[in-house]
C-alpha cells in the first residue's frame, strides 16, 4: 500500500556519533533498507550526537518502512566511523514515525490498513455517476431515456447510482465534470451522447482531455469533411484514473443498451480498459451494421 508523506519526510537520527564517517555510504545504508534510491536520501542536518535524514519522495510502499528500526541501526553500525550505543534510536513524524514499530505490530497495522484499503476500493468501484450530454436535451428538445435506462441496470447490479447533471458540448467543461466524478469517488462515470462525428460533439475530447491514454475505438467511420461531418468518424471511450472506470457510450437510446450490456459484462468479468473498450466497440458496430444493411436491403 502506497501512503503518502505528507510532507513529513525527515528522519533523526539520535545518540550515536561519527567519526570520519562517509556519509554517502550513510544515505546508502538507509535508502537500501527502506528500498529507496540513492538519490532520494539527504543527509540535511549533522551535530555531535545525532543526524538528520531528509527522504526524496512523496509516497512511500508500507511494507518499505514500518517495523524497519531494527534493520536501520544494524545496516548503520556497519557503516564505518557510526558509532550506535544501546541508547541510539530513530524518530520522524507522520508515516515515517511507522519506522520504529516492531515486526508484529508493523504486520498488524499493515493487515488493517489493507482491508480497510480493499473495503474503500470496492465502494468506490460500486459508486456510479452519469451524465448526459447535449445542447438538445439541456433544452428539453429531447426526453432523456438513457439515465434512467442506466440507472436502472446499475442498481440491479448493486450500484450506487447519482445522475449528474447534463453536460454542455464543451470539452473543457466535460473533462472538469469527470475529474470531479473521479475525485468525489465515483468508480464508474459513464457520458451518454457527444461521440459522433459534428463539431459539437466533445465527450471524447474530454475524456482524453481526463486520461490520455484512454481507449477510443470507431464504431463507424466517415470521409472527415463531407456533410457535417468534421472528424473522420464515431467512437466511443473507455478511461481509466485510479479507481475510477470513465466511459463514453453513443447518445441513440438503442446503441446505449447495447453498450451497456457489453459493459455489464466487462464490470462482470472484471476487464481492462481496452478489452472494456473492445467488446463495446465491437458489439455497437455489429448494430449500426445491421442497421445499415435494414436500411438499404
Amino acid at each position: 500500500m502506497e501512503l503518502n508523506l505528507l510532507e513529513k519526510t525527515e528522519i533523526w537520527i539520535e545518540n550515536l556519533t561519527l567519526d570520519n564517517a562517509n556519509l554517502t555510504r550513510l544515505a546508502q545504508s538507509v535508502a537500501d533498507v527502506l528500498s529507496l534510491d540513492r538519490a532520494e536520501v539527504l543527509v540535511v542536518d549533522v551535530r555531535s550526537n545525532h543526524i538528520t535524514l531528509d527522504i526524496l519522495r512523496r509516497n512511500i510502499d508500507a511494507k518499505d518502512v514500518f517495523g524497519k528500526e531494527k534493520q536501520l541501526l544494524e545496516a548503520l553500525r556497519e557503516v564505518p566511523g557510526v558509532r550506535l550505543t544501546d541508547e541510539t534510536s530513530i524518530h520522524s513524524d507522520g508515516i515515517l514515525g511507522m519506522i520504529c514499530l516492531n515486526e508484529h505490530e508493523a504486520t498488524e497495522v499493515i493487515e488493517r490498513m489493507n482491508a480497510m484499503s480493499d473495503q474503500m476500493v470496492k465502494r468506490i468501484r460500486m459508486r456510479a455517476i452519469v451524465f448526459p450530454t447535449g445542447f438538445e436535451v439541456k433544452g428539453g428538445m429531447i426526453e432523456d431515456t438513457n439515465t434512467p435506462m442506466i440507472k436502472q441496470a446499475l442498481e440491479a447490479q448493486g450500484y450506487l447510482v447519482t445522475v449528474g447533471p447534463i453536460l454542455d458540448d464543451d470539452t473543457d467543461r466535460i473533462s472538469a465534470r469527470l475529474n470531479n466524478a473521479v475525485l468525489d469517488g465515483y468508480g464508474l462515470v459513464i457520458t451518454t451522447g457527444g461521440v459522433g462525428a459534428e463539431d459539437k460533439d466533445r465527450s471524447i475530447e474530454g475524456l482524453l482531455t481526463v486520461d490520455a491514454q484512454a481507449e477510443t475505438p470507431y464504431i463507424m467511420k466517415f470521409r472527415q469533411g463531407t456533410g457535417r461531418h468534421e472528424k473522420d468518424g464515431v467512437r466511443i471511450g473507455v478511461g481509466e484514473v485510479g479507481q475510477s472506470l470513465l466511459v463514453a457510450l453513443p447518445g441513440p437510446n438503442d446503441e446505449v443498451a447495447v453498450g451497456l450490456d457489453s459493459l455489464l459484462k466487462a464490470l462482470a468479468n472484471g476487464l481492462d480498459k481496452k478489452s472494456t473498450a473492445t467488446l463495446i466497440a465491437d458489439s455497437l458496430t455489429r448494430t449500426l451494421q445491421a442497421k445499415q444493411h435494414w436500411h438499404h436491403g
